[in-house]
């Protein structure tokens, strides 16, 4: 053995520059390993219904949660791969998250794209799911006309759009929820709200009348991860719409 360390090394001393070439070529080597194993991608959830429908397509990406969601109080999961987690929040603040950079891919409902009007993030696919539309609603057989509604909704910015490309004059209440109890109370007469299979609206006295937008569940990516994650991002955007269209 110290015989052939003994003609290796001057061999290499014989080569200077190629030794000190390979030896940089080794640690750029291991310098891009080291970081691309170390660049972190978080993904925002919606809780409820686009959990529960997201999570397969999720899977069928190759990303699984490491331990059950619907069990835990946990609003951080590690999944399977090292470098990619999972944070569970309000379709209202999924937007925010990933405009602002603290999730770099989210998935949130049309309705609230439409509401939170950001420009920080990407839309680059919808996933198909969750869908229902957003509606107008009224209690069953009314026909009163007024000069100036009163509507109820959480989402003010579409309402305040969607009334004025009507010409119709407006006053809109801000709620987080029971909507349908607006009009009964006589707060509102009428509600903009997400309508599914109306048998809510209907249990309380109300009917859809005009449809705002189709909405489903959309990707969304935040633009400065994008550039800066670009490899890793891009190759979570595609797994994904291979799993979407391999169920359409």
């Amino acid at each position: 053995m110290k015989k052939k360390c003994i003609y290796w090394v001057p061999e290499l001393n014989a080569y200077p520059d190629r030794l000190r070439l390979i030896t940089k070529l080794k640690y750029k080597l291991r310098q891009e390993i080291a970081d691309r194993a170390m660049t972190q991608i978080t993904i925002a959830l919606t809780k409820g219904r686009i959990l529960k429908e997201t999570l397969p397509l999720l899977a069928s990406a190759g990303i699984v949660p490491a331990e059950d969601i619907f069990s835990s109080r946990k609003l951080v999961f590690p999944t399977n791969r090292d470098n990619v987690r999972l944070i569970i929040l309000r379709g209202s603040d999924v937007t925010t998250y990933v405009q602002f950079g603290a999730a770099d891919i989210g998935v949130a409902g049309k309705d609230m794209l439409l509401e939170h009007q950001g420009d920080g993030y990407y839309e680059p696919l919808d996933l198909g799911i969750a869908r229902c539309k957003l509606m107008t609603a009224v209690p069953v057989g009314s026909t009163q006309q007024h000069s100036r509604l009163r509507v109820a909704t959480k989402y003010i910015n579409v309402a305040r759009q969607y009334y004025a490309e009507q010409g119709r004059q407006a006053d809109l209440i801000k709620l987080y929820g029971a909507m349908e109890l607006a009009p009964i109370l006589d707060l509102a007469q009428e509600i903009v709200d997400i309508v599914d299979t109306g048998n809510t609206l209907k249990a309380n006295g109300l009917e859809a009348r005009e449809e705002i937008a189709e909405i489903s569940s959309r990707l969304i990516v935040n633009k400065a991860a994008m550039k800066t994650k670009f490899a890793e991002v891009q190759a979570i955007v595609d797994a994904l719409k291979e799993a979407v269209e391999s169920k359409q």
